[in-house]
């Protein structure tokens, strides 16, 4: 190099360092200007510049070449090399379709083309150009693995990881390879197979980002979400603005119930891809990019499962503002309305989510659930028997709770509960076996619920918890749900031997808890219904555990030993319907609490819209019981009993409305429906019960809670018995305060007799005599037999275990 080129390339360097790129280009330039064959210098400069990091000024430099050594295909290619690691795809690619024009043939250009369109998502060009590459120089290991992911985000991820096995085969020491493979293995589900390919990455790059965020990922499927934290956390230790990770760890802590550090997770995902983003774009409006829809949506879910509904519907409209084909989004808005009882819009975005997308799990099951609640029953018939179809055919279409008001076949509420528990609640032996204990002084119960607050299970629950004897048994409630702060919360806290709040408790950690407490039976009181925790007992918390309450049907979970019942809700011959061994108590499998009392008002017919002279029919399930076969029912007995009245649960405006329209439509003058509107003390409405003369109750889905109600308060109530759990009930209970002439068979029966109870007032004074002289010495109402006879039930589970026996059916005495 002679003098004063030295010198003047120290110029440039000055202007450069004093970051007047102009001044420096000019340098170059000049340079060049006066003798070509300085380019070679020039080169190098550029290339001392690239790899210092100093992308800018190896840039600068090759720009200056590129018009004076258009032939020479390194200059392009280095262009494209800066354009690729500052995030300038787009740049990226042009510069690589430049170096192509001086040589098509350059295997390394079109590997580095392939992975630029790969950047871009244009997988379909990026693995025509690898494939090209490919022909040209097989033996290149970066090919086949860009090739991979291409064919890994095209959803080929059998070519895919074909293509990754081409790569290590040729450099078994590619961990980056490897940790792509382990992508395409957990898309096909294949996770120890993922697992196993992890840990070569890692053993050969311990400090691999990308290869803890995939074992994260791997670990999360598997539900081992402290482990898969401490990866992510490894990750992020390693590469602080990796989103992708900050995202998928709020995932988990979602899993964990731990929703609020969930949400500073998405924020911080969000804000890192924010700035990621602003390196490479132009456009400040950052967050109207469409890949943020996934975290708007995540961060809508954690705050939906705080119940903070109306800030989640925020968050999902902003998605949907970046991506309104978002068929997760439509389906949980619609979730969250429905939480909101906006029933009609809830129903329309299932209905758009479902146009965008006609197989999302569960969600058919949904939308008719939520139609039910408004009494929207337009083309059921037909609907039901497609939703039926899919059921046996072991489709993902309905949770169970919604088919039991749809039906009343026990064999498809079976089918269901196993579809559901299937996919959601297998069992998980990450906890081990829980070690067979020595027979102990007291038998340890645990009660599990989210509903230890005014919730109708406590309701009937709470004097059990008192009565039982705590010289033979030690109760625990494990309580998640919220805590209402109520009388009977209180009540409760003090009932037991020992009351845990675990709502932030993760499933996992409340089976752990359980069993140091040593609990032998775990009661699960809520079962398919809302907030319940079935993936608690799927670690399996005690060594029994029983299905009893909340739920009226089986879980179809094989970890569930037994189901509380009694023999007019299973027979023998039905228990083939039922995954759990069932515990037949002697009267009903139904309590309640002989401390709940109506309080002492006295209301008038008057005060609530019911006329004085007429004789009042009442109903007051909830409104997703009601379906045209039981209005065309009640539309008969109000037309066979024209000097009566219908009085009803206003459940909701929509549901009111379609009620109205529905009895018109069967000829019944809509003023004749009396809707009652909420009161906020039980013992009120207990108190009002005695307003009405005779209670019809639905069908298929029963009146539980309701039922007894009317029942305590005197009275009677006429019942359609039929072949499901949730529909024997009221039959159970019947039954059990010695009422059977108030159960029938078939519709016409039900109808038949309501008319005529109606019509003869001798008849229907006899039966409301009888239940109130039955309501003091029959079953039903007296708590303390039955816990003595629900504590019989786990004595003998208790034997059975201790003897090393397999659950079987119990028969209480």
């Amino acid at each position: 190099m002679n003098a004063q080129l030295k010198i003047m390339l120290q110029k440039a360097v000055e202007a450069f360092r004093t970051v007047n790129f102009d001044g420096a280009t000019s340098i170059l330039i000049e340079i060049l200007e006066n003798d070509i064959k300085n380019a070679n210098t020039i080169f190098e400069l550029g290339i001392a510049y690239a790899k210092s990091n100093k992308f800018t000024e190896a840039l600068a430099v090759f720009l200056c070449l590129q018009p004076y050594k258009n032939d020479d295909v390194r200059i392009p290619y280095n262009v494209g090399l800066i354009h690729s690691l500052r995030g300038m795809h787009q740049l990226a690619l042009e510069a690589y379709d430049l170096a192509l024009n001086i040589n098509p043939d350059d295997a390394v250009v079109l590997i580095n083309k392939g992975s630029t369109c790969n950047d871009l998502k244009n997988y379909v060009l990026a693995i025509e150009v690898l494939e090209k590459a490919i022909n040209i120089r097989p033996d290149i290991p970066e090919a086949w693995s860009n090739k991979g992911v291409a064919l890994s985000n095209l959803n080929l991820n059998q070519e895919a990881i074909d293509a990754y096995n081409k790569a290590i085969d040729l450099n078994p020491s590619y961990h980056e390879a490897l940790s792509n493979k382990v992508v395409s293995l957990n898309k096909l589900k294949r996770y120890t197979e993922a697992s196993e390919v992890c840990d070569k990455a890692l053993a050969l790059n311990p400090d691999y980002a990308e290869a803890h965020y995939n074992k994260g990922l791997i670990l999360s499927e598997l539900k081992s979400y402290d482990e898969a934290i401490a990866h992510f956390d490894k990750a992020l230790k390693l590469r602080p603005d990796y989103h992708e990770v900050w995202i998928s760890k709020g995932l988990v802590l979602c899993q964990l119930k731990r929703y609020e550090e969930a949400i500073i997770h998405y924020d911080r995902g969000i804000q890192l891809k924010c700035a990621g983003e602003a390196l490479v774009n132009d456009d400040k409006v950052l967050n109207m990019q469409p890949d943020f829809a996934e975290a708007w949506c995540n961060k809508g879910a954690a705050l939906h499962e705080l119940k903070r509904y109306d800030d989640a519907i925020t968050h999902y409209d902003k998605a949907l503002s970046l991506k309104p084909d978002y068929h997760e989004v439509w389906t949980n808005k619609g979730l969250a309305l429905n939480e909101l009882k906006c029933y009609d819009k809830a129903v329309d975005h299932y209905e758009k989510a479902l146009s965008l997308k006609s197989d999302i799990d569960w969600l058919s099951g949904d939308l008719f659930h939520t139609k039910m609640k408004i009494g929207s029953w337009f083309d059921l018939a037909d609907s039901l028997k497609h939703l039926f179809k899919k059921v046996m055919a072991n489709e993902k279409v309905t949770a169970p709770y919604a088919l039991l008001s749809l039906a009343d076949d026990p064999l498809l509420h079976k089918k269901s509960a196993e579809i559901y528990a299937h996919d959601k609640y297998s069992f998980n032996p990450i906890l081990g076996t829980i070690v067979r204990r020595s027979k102990k002084a007291k038998i340890r119960i645990g009660y599990f619920s989210a509903d230890f607050k005014n919730h109708p299970v406590s309701l009937l629950t709470a004097e059990i918890f008192e009565l039982h004897d705590k010289a033979r048994f030690e109760i625990t409630a494990f309580s998640f749900g919220v805590d209402d702060k109520s009388l009977l919360r209180r009540r409760l806290s003090k009932a037991f031997d020992k009351f845990i709040d675990v709502m932030t408790f993760s499933d996992q950690q409340i089976a752990e808890l359980s069993r140091e407490l040593g609990i032998d039976i775990a009661i699960d009181l809520g079962g398919f219904t809302q907030d319940s925790r079935t993936g608690i007992f799927s670690h399996r918390a005690a060594p029994i555990q029983v299905n009893w309450l909340g739920y009226p049907g089986t879980l179809g979970c094989d970890f569930i030993d037994y189901i509380v019942a009694d023999s007019n809700i299973i027979s023998e011959s039905d228990q083939e319907f039922y995954t759990e061994k069932v515990v037949y108590l002697p009267d009903t499998s139904m309590v309640d609490d002989s401390k709940r009392v109506a309080s002492s008002r006295e209301y008038t017919r008057e005060q609530w819209g019911l006329p004085e002279d007429k004789f009042v029919f009442c109903c007051f399930n909830n409104d997703f019981k009601f379906n045209p076969k039981i209005l065309d029912s009640w539309s008969i007995i109000l037309l066979g009993m024209e000097h009566s009245v219908l009085w009803i649960s206003e459940n909701n405006e929509f549901f009111k409305a379609n009620i109205k329209t529905e009895f018109e439509k069967r000829g019944i003058d809509s003023k004749r429906i009396i809707f009652a509107q909420r009161v906020e003390l039980m013992a009120d409405h207990l108190a009002r019960y005695s307003l009405a003369d005779l209670f019809l109750d639905t069908h298929p889905y029963n009146a539980h809670t309701t039922a007894l109600d009317s029942l305590k308060a005197g009275v009677p109530v006429l019942t359609l018995k039929g072949q499901s759990f949730a529909s024997r009930v009221a039959a159970s209970l019947l039954n059990a305060i010695r009422l059977p002439e108030l159960i029938t068979n078939t519709q016409e029966e039900y109808e038949a007799l309501a008319i005529e109870l109606a019509m003869n007032p001798e008849k229907l004074a006899d039966i409301k005599f009888k239940l109130a002289k039955n309501r003091l010495t029959t079953p039903l109402f007296n708590t303390p037999l039955f816990t003595k006879n629900l504590e019989s039930a786990y004595v003998q589970m208790m034997e059975r275990y201790q003897a090393n026996l397999l659950p079987d059916h119990i028969y209480v005495q």
